[in-house]
């Protein structure tokens, strides 16, 4: 057929022409596009096959038109196959609109099809939608996934470099590659996607995932693996036993095929090829084991050597010995709470054996244990100079600033305590230092939190804040009111105040922490429910919010603004018209749905009433049934009809 701007005529079934009508002498028209009644058109079908119909007022013979003024180009039953001339010229041209419309209801089915497990009817409606739209980069990406599902890795990985060459800059598509990569064991081309598509979106946390399991892969790989080492043809060339062998090809393919498959390793040991190669890359001989008779017999053991004696224990002076007893005379009478016999002995000790600080770490422990706290800590700062001097264990240094900070912690003194604890951890960190360290930082915090409180002051916070409130300065007001909150924390209005500035704010979540807390602290407080339900209306949680406000007008039927709030969430909830997604999205954000949908028992009930609604009946006998249930209808996650 030619191409020329003119119309062409053609026979046709039954002998009549087939007439190619220009569009305005611009280019030929397009399947979906109107034909005059009585005329022939021609244009291109979902299969990409050049066709030509008759327009036609009544639509007969599955070739429909509006009324008297055209007919639309469809396949039908009586067009046929026009070939050659202007239809070779036109069929490279893109689709029409009635195609795309077509592919992408294709491509929903076969996402639906995916999400079902239906991979097979997946692939069959992503392929039929790339027939009629071909250079759509998400159908070629979602048939990849759907190739993946079914194991057919080799496809998927086709479909993922066609999805790159139609959008080289798609993030997604180098995540379908690289993950078809790493199921066909290709690990270091997957690295490489991975890498190239974080250059085009540095942040994709889906890509850099992958990378780092991929990386963790090759990692493992190389370390299970001898073959998989980089320079493995350099190191063996450069060893003479495994040089001659690199001539052989049967050799170089045994080696690409133990690198490749390493779990073959055990099948091929007894090659003595092999066996050459890992004493090379392992740096073992591992020839030896298999010649024991040419293995060169071992020295003769050499003669015993007499046991080594112990070095004589070194004899202590007289004065040390004497200092020692007088301690473990100490220790006995201190157990026996003879603490002035026992102080008695250790300053015996302390004068016999200045140099020791333990003598005066245990003075000062007599003094704790009688209440003399400052000449215990006198001591214990004493003991650490001299354990300082004569280079003593830093466990024995811990120990005294533990006692000090001690003393301090039972005359209530927790700042000094706190002080000395942190001295003591710093030398030795034990768990009794560090408990007792924590109960005095909780103690302190408690001790100045209270003393922080003052009421007069809270109410002065709270007038500040009010005349920002109205003045529509509500980050100023919200900083006024946490002030008056740590002046006053037990004062409920305080807290609806904080709320107030949060909604105004959009920052609901905060919004509805204040107002929980203000019904805590005053159930009868009417604000705290308004405020908390306007709150969960702005979020869109219709339900919780009208449960709100049904809970304001219990306490007082002719609150206004409660009537007025249950009536807007009414009309609100049976006008929403939100996307399955959308819902899905809200209601799993509800800590009380997450717990009713991580509930095994429940999806079994959910699966039963999805196959069987007659059991529904059953289960709403159960209260507890009933309840979630009731909830996941008021979220919008189920509907029952």
């Amino acid at each position: 057929m030619g191409g020329s701007a003119g119309s062409r005529d053609q026979p046709a079934r039954g002998g009549g022409p087939c007439r190619w009508l220009p569009a305005g002498r611009r280019g030929w028209r397009e399947a979906g596009t109107a034909f005059p009644v009585g005329q022939w058109g021609g244009g291109t079908t979902a299969d990409g096959q050049w066709k030509c119909a008759r327009g036609r007022a009544g639509g007969a013979g599955g070739q429909w038109g509006a009324g008297g003024r055209g007919a639309r180009f469809l396949a039908a039953s009586r067009r046929r196959r026009v070939s050659g001339g202007s239809g070779a010229k036109r069929s490279g041209a893109g689709p029409g609109r009635a195609a795309m419309e077509e592919a992408q209801e294709l491509k929903e089915r076969g996402n639906r099809a995916l999400a079902a497990g239906d991979v097979v009817g997946a692939v069959r409606h992503y392929t039929a939608a790339i027939a009629l739209d071909g250079h759509n980069h998400v159908l070629f990406s979602n048939r990849s996934a759907a190739y993946a599902r079914q194991g057919d890795y080799a496809r998927a990985l086709a479909d993922a470099c066609r999805t790159l060459e139609l959008r080289p800059d798609w993030a997604k598509g180098y995540s379908r590659k690289a993950a078809a990569l790493e199921f066909l064991h290709r690990f270091e081309e997957a690295k490489a996607a991975y890498e190239e598509g974080l250059k085009h979106e540095p942040g994709n946390a889906q890509l850099k995932e992958g990378l780092r399991g991929v990386e963790a892969r090759l990692a493992e790989r190389k370390l299970l693996n001898p073959f998989s080492v980089p320079d493995l043809y350099g190191r063996l060339e450069g060893d003479p036993r495994t040089r001659a062998l690199l001539g052989d090809p049967e050799y170089r393919r045994l080696l690409e095929q133990l690198r490749s498959h390493p779990a073959q390793l055990g099948t091929k040991l007894q090659d003595p090829r092999v066996m050459t190669t890992l004493s090379v890359l392992l740096g073992v001989d591992l020839s030896g084991a298999e010649e024991e008779e040419e293995a060169p017999s071992p020295p003769p053991p050499p003669p015993p050597q007499p046991p080594a004696q112990p070095p004589p224990p070194q004899e202590l002076p007289e004065n040390k010995k004497e200092a020692q007893r007088e301690k473990e005379l100490g220790n006995a009478a201190y157990k026996r709470k003879e603490f002035p016999t026992a102080l008695a002995h250790y300053t015996r000790a302390e004068e016999l054996d200045p140099t020791n600080m333990t003598y005066v770490t245990n003075q000062a422990a007599v003094y704790f244990e009688t209440g003399d706290y400052n000449r215990c800590r006198e001591l214990c700062e004493k003991a650490i100079e001299v354990g300082r001097e004569n280079r003593e264990d830093y466990r024995q240094i811990a120990k005294a600033y533990a006692r000090i900070g001690n003393s301090y912690l039972r005359e209530e003194r927790y700042k000094d305590a706190i002080n000395f604890y942190n001295k003591s951890l710093a030398e030795h960190r034990t768990p009794d230092v560090l408990k007792k360290c924590q109960q005095a930082e909780k103690i302190l915090k408690e001790q100045e939190r209270l003393a922080y409180i003052d009421p007069d002051l809270a109410l002065e916070e709270k007038n500040k804040g009010n005349e920002c409130f109205q003045r529509g300065d509500y980050p100023q007001a919200m900083k006024h009111y946490s002030e008056a909150i740590r002046r006053n924390p037990h004062e409920a209005r305080l807290y609806s105040n904080r709320a107030a500035c949060y909604t105004k704010l959009l920052e609901f979540p905060l919004a509805l922490k204040d107002c929980e807390e203000c019904i805590r602290l005053e159930p009868s407080f009417i604000k705290g429910y308004t405020r908390k339900a306007a709150a969960l209306e702005a979020m869109k949680d219709y339900s919780k919010a009208m449960d709100v406000y049904q809970r304001a007008l219990d306490l007082d039927a002719t609150c206004k603004e409660a009537g007025e709030g249950y009536q807007r969430c009414l009309l609100a909830q049976y006008n929403r018209q939100d996307t399955p997604e959308e819902v899905k999205r809200r209601a799993m954000a509800d800590p009380e749905v997450q717990q009713i949908m991580s509930d095994p028992a429940m999806r079994l009930i959910l699966e039963q009433m999805q196959k069987d609604p007659q059991a529904l009946s059953e289960h709403l006998k159960n209260p507890v049934i009933a309840q979630k249930i009731q909830k996941l209808m008021d979220v919008g996650l189920i509907a029952i009809r």
